[in-house]
């Protein structure tokens, strides 16, 4: 997997998951704090928008503001998001994050195909 194909994997897990969170809210009126976050965090997966940082703002206001949603986020997304969005992450996972992040840099500085999943299974067992 290159670069271009792991963002691709991430928009994909991060349209996903504003997919699934709006669906989760549209039973709440169109001015709640929460409905409104699901709503702007779809525009900006489906606008292709800057989701380094509108994206991550907007993950850590949906973590701080609503700490239930944590466990239902995608833990590869606060990974690849960094900054703020790795507050909300163990250290000890943190550590697999960087090791797996390290071998798929590897891999794609030797020209090699990163098997994604293969090594997501080794690490996180």
């Amino acid at each position: 997997m290159n670069d271009e194909q792991y963002l691709q994997h991430c928009r994909q897990q991060l349209d996903e998951f504003a997919i699934d969170l709006v669906t989760r809210t549209e039973s709440l009126e169109a001015s709640n704090a929460l409905r409104e976050l699901a709503l702007t965090l779809q525009e900006v997966t489906h606008e292709k928008g800057d989701i380094y940082t509108t994206g991550a703002d907007l993950i850590v206001r949906l973590c701080t503001t609503y700490p239930d949603f944590v466990p239902t986020f995608p833990r590869e997304l606060l990974w690849f998001l960094g900054g703020d969005c790795l507050h909300f992450m163990p250290d000890e996972e943190i550590a697999l994050f960087q090791q797996f992040e390290d071998n798929r840099r590897a891999a794609a500085s030797s020209g090699e195909v990163f098997d994604f999943q293969a090594a997501r299974l080794r690490l996180m067992k």
